[in-house]
């Protein structure tokens, strides 16, 4: 299955830019994940095609313990922005996710997430929990912790390991998957 992935990035020269640029920009542990990567995915195999430009934002994930402030995050999107401009970057540092989740959806304190694979492990549905990166040799990466099944296979699925019930149904009605992707199977939050 990894084949079928790595075949899809490389055939989108635009994702392959994109993972480019992050590349070498050399931000700490950084990965491109989460709703761009399920959009080329379930586009190519389950809609009319990907294309960039409505792609809202590409998610980059990075791990940075040493500065957890937010300032961390807009430095590292102001810099992609520069290496690539007119891509919707939005950089996060997974490390300091604990430091403003709880304000921004609500709930209980969490806990320190512990590398990339643990936050991507944490993503909204099972379908974008899944991070991507181009190595210095050109290899692609992946991260994928909840595996690859419900991305490849188009099932928009609750990941239930941080998101809570009301923020999946929230999610499912702004998306509105089964109408953006009519063959993909949706699997309603309980």
């Amino acid at each position: 299955m990894n084949n079928v992935l790595v075949d899809l990035i490389r055939s989108n020269s635009w994702i392959m830019r994109v993972l480019g640029a992050v590349r070498d920009e050399a931000t700490a542990d950084a990965w491109v994940g989460a709703g761009v990567i399920r959009d080329l995915v379930w586009g190519e195999r389950y809609g009319a095609g990907f294309w960039p430009e409505p792609v809202r934002d590409v998610d980059v994930a990075f791990f940075d313990q040493a500065d957890l402030s937010r300032a961390n995050d807009d430095h590292a999107t102001a810099q992609l922005a520069r290496r690539l401009a007119g891509v919707p970057w939005e950089a996060k540092n997974q490390a300091a996710v604990h430091t403003w989740y709880p304000h921004k959806f609500g709930g209980d304190a969490v806990e320190p997430l512990t590398s990339i694979r643990d936050a991507v492990g944490t993503w909204p549905e099972a379908a974008t929990a899944v991070a991507v990166r181009l190595s210095v040799t050109d290899a692609i990466e992946i991260c994928a912790p909840l595996g690859l099944d419900d991305l490849l296979n188009g099932v928009w699925r609750r990941s239930p390991r941080r998101i809570r019930v009301e923020q999946s149904r929230a999610r499912l009605e702004r998306h509105q998957p089964g109408a953006r992707w009519p063959r993909v199977t949706v699997v309603p939050p309980t």
